[in-house]
Formats: C-alpha cells, sequence, structure tokens
C-alpha cells in the first residue's frame, strides 16, 4: 500500500497526505536523502572490493586518472530510487510494476556486465549480442504486456488458440516495436553517455523532469483538454516515479560530480535509461524523448555513423566516439564540456515542451 497509507493513520489531515502533490515531493526528498545516505558507505564499500573503473586502451589520456574511481554506483541510484517508490507509489498500480520491471533487469544486466569488466579487467564486458538479447526479450515482452493492457482482451465466448488470436489481432504490432525501440534505445543511449563526470546523470535528471511535466497534464482531465494532451488514466503514478527518480539523480551528483568519487556504471545506466524509455511509452511521447533526449540521440548516432563510415571506407569522421570524446581530443576541457552539454540538454528539454504544449509542430 505504501508508506503514505501509514502515515494517513497518524494525521488527521488525510486528504494532504494522500495527494499526489505531496506523494511526490515525498518520494524526491526520500529517494534524495537515502542517496546521500548510503553513498559513502556504498563508495568505501566498493573501494574495500576493489571495484574500480576499467578504462578502454584508446580513452582519452585524462581518462586515465580514473582507473582508481569505483563503479558500480548505480547500486546507489537503485535502491534510492526502488526503496522512494515503494514507500510512496500506489502498488496496485501496473504502472509502477512496469518500471521496477526495469530498474530490476536491466540493473542486473548492468550489474552483470559491471561485474565482468572488473573480473576481466578490460572494458568489454558481456558479449554484445548476449546483453542485447537480453535487453530485447525484457522489453518486447513488456512493450506487448503494456499494449494488451491497453485494450479489451477479455472475451469469454474465446477459448485457447481462438482467444490469443483475438489478442494478437487487436494489439498495435506497429507500437509495440516503437515502444521496443524506445526502451532498448535509451538504455544504450544512457549508457554511450555516461563518459564524463556529472554528465549522464544530468542529463536522466532533465529528461525526467520534462517527463514529471507531461505526467502531470496527463493525469489532469482539465488541463489535458485545454492543452489537447491526450488524458491517461491513473498515469498520476509516474509523477511519484519521476520524483523518485530526479531525488537519486540529485543524491547522485553529489558523488558523480566533477572530480567523481564513484561512476553509475552500467547497473545504473541502462537501468536508469530503461526506466526513462518505460515512461516515455507509458506517457505515449515517444517522438518528444527524440527532442528532449537530443544529446542521447547525438552520442548514439555519432557511434552508428563512425562505426559505419569505418566499415566502409576504412576512415573515422570523429577522432573518437561517443562524440564527447571527440571533442575532449579536440582540447575541450572535461567539466566544459559537461556544462556545454547540460546547457544544450537543457535548451532541448524546453524546446520539446513547448513543441508539445504549444503545439508549435
Amino acid at each position: 500500500m505504501g508508506l503514505y497509507k501509514m502515515l494517513c493513520l497518524f494525521m488527521s489531515n488525510h486528504h494532504v497526505i494522500d495527494t499526489v502533490f505531496f506523494k511526490s515531493f515525498a518520494s524526491f526528498f526520500s529517494a534524495l536523502v537515502v542517496a546521500l545516505g548510503i553513498g559513502s558507505v556504498v563508495i568505501i564499500w566498493l573501494r574495500h572490493l576493489c571495484v574500480f573503473q576499467t578504462i578502454r586502451v584508446e580513452c582519452p589520456d585524462t581518462h586515465r586518472l580514473k582507473r582508481d574511481t569505483p563503479t558500480m554506483g548505480g547500486i546507489i541510484m537503485l535502491i534510492s530510487s526502488i526503496v522512494s517508490i515503494l514507500m510512496w507509489a500506489d502498488l496496485s498500480n501496473l504502472y509502477v510494476w512496469y518500471v521496477l520491471f526495469i530498474f530490476i533487469v536491466y540493473g542486473l544486466l548492468g550489474w552483470i556486465d559491471d561485474f565482468l569488466k572488473i573480473k576481466r579487467k578490460n572494458a568489454l564486458g558481456m558479449r554484445g549480442l548476449n546483453k542485447y538479447f537480453w535487453q530485447t526479450l525484457s522489453a518486447f515482452l513488456l512493450s506487448i504486456v503494456i499494449f494488451m493492457m491497453r485494450i479489451d482482451c477479455i472475451n469469454t465466448d474465446l477459448e485457447g488458440w481462438y482467444y490469443l488470436k483475438d489478442i494478437v489481432s487487436k494489439l498495435d504490432i506497429w507500437g509495440v516495436l516503437l515502444s521496443y525501440f524506445v526502451i532498448v534505445g535509451t538504455s544504450n543511449s544512457t549508457n554511450l553517455s555516461d563518459g564524463l563526470d556529472g554528465l549522464a546523470i544530468v542529463l536522466i535528471i532533465l529528461i525526467t523532469t520534462g517527463l514529471i511535466v507531461i505526467a502531470w497534464i496527463s493525469s489532469n482531465v482539465y488541463f489535458s483538454n485545454y492543452l489537447q494532451i491526450l488524458y491517461i488514466d491513473r498515469v498520476q503514478e509516474l509523477i511519484i516515479i519521476c520524483a523518485a527518480i530526479i531525488g537519486t539523480g540529485l543524491g547522485f551528483l553529489w558523488f558523480n560530480s566533477y572530480p567523481a568519487q564513484i561512476f553509475m556504471g552500467d547497473t545504473g545506466s541502462l537501468s536508469f535509461g530503461g526506466a526513462i524509455g518505460v515512461i516515455t511509452v507509458l506517457l505515449q511521447q515517444e517522438y518528444l524523448l527524440l527532442v528532449i533526449g537530443g544529446i542521447f540521440v547525438m552520442e548514439s548516432l555519432s557511434v552508428i555513423l563512425q562505426v559505419s563510415y569505418f566499415k566502409i571506407f576504412k576512415k573515422r569522421i570523429f577522432k573518437m566516439t561517443p562524440i564527447h570524446h571527440h571533442f575532449e581530443l579536440q582540447g575541450c576541457p572535461e567539466p566544459k564540456l559537461v556544462v556545454r552539454f547540460w546547457i544544450i540538454s537543457l535548451v532541448l528539454l524546453l524546446l520539446g515542451l513547448t513543441i508539445v504544449i504549444f503545439k508549435i509542430i
């Protein structure tokens, strides 16, 4: 039921504590406090276990100094977010469990990837096909479940194979595929962007801030009608989840800001990127993510273009990808580069919200 139900027993002003507004703030501060509280402990623990960042051979020379920085900081992020969500969200709402599912599955995948990198003492981790297979399987199954829940699949006149055919005929196949690509694509794009101190976590915070605005509008029938944005029933729980992610992000940034005391690793980047993808799908704002997540798109495209161009012409377009390394090798200091990427992401966030709210396009 969540902690807020228990608090209601001790507070006479029931209607205040039972509001999404209160629970969102409580979720934010709970996640922030937990992240700040366990951060130092986890860092010391990971140092004791020698869980240090593995550095790519071809990385910029400045990154050699990061060899003694602990990784797997996604543990901090997952614990603080999941605890906060379980405390304040309505656990009878399926949307909550969709996000928790990706948190757990992608978090486990990321942890295995980080563990293998540390064990093998290189930056390879899991085989790409193995990791992509499990990402694909979990995202595709979740996408099917999400779209099944959007339609009325119950038909007492049908049984067995015919019941299954009825479900399949009603499913939006293209919608399922788009949902799958958004979840997997956002997860991997976040992973690619996690290469500079404080970069990925602030991008996660900014994108989630945009999603919390859309979730708030979509959960209110009056505002959604006035702004002509699709009203979605029970989506208010996503506001609480987004608040937890933002609180977690700020707490983790305390330790991840330059010079970083810990990195999120694949444990954090895969799980939180996947969660952003799921929330976007649930809000039915997949195309908005292309704008507010523009840095993620740019990072992924730089890798795709580099690999494709090299295979065809045996030459490189960029000095190194993802593209933030290209700018590093051109002489831009890491702190300045990170702040500039934050600024671009903030501008893209405002642009995306303007497009959606005011229907510019």
